[in-house]
């Protein structure tokens, strides 16, 4: 059960919102899964070279094999409470580029 209490103050303490969990989400299905589920298809990604360490890549690659069919908007506090401190530090440094990243990337139905 989410409590929208810890949701607020983690938005007032780090500036994040809603859009941004909703990017990271995407983000970890992409980490777990970049081709998007397309079957018979490989994708190699050199995630430092995005600008992404390796332990938030291990932190973010289990989010996105537990939410990999979820929708995006998973409760913050929820989404919170699973990521590695240096996960915590790496979103909110780049918390204006999240979307962009996956913009290199199939598209996703996420209906």
């Amino acid at each position: 059960m989410t409590n929208n209490n810890k949701a607020v103050q983690i938005q007032n303490l780090t500036g994040l919102n809603e859009g941004h969990f909703a990017d990271l989400i995407r983000l970890t299905q992409l980490i777990f899964d970049p081709t998007g589920g397309l079957p018979h298809k490989t994708i190699d990604v050199d995630w430092k070279m995005l600008g992404i360490p390796k332990g938030v890549i291990n932190n973010l690659w289990m989010l996105g094999k537990k939410y990999q069919y979820s929708t995006p908007y998973i409760p913050i506090d929820i989404v919170w409470e699973q990521l590695t401190p240096e996960s915590r530090n790496w979103m909110m440094e780049n918390k204006r580029n999240l979307w962009k990243l996956e913009e290199y990337f199939p598209a996703r139905d996420e209906d």
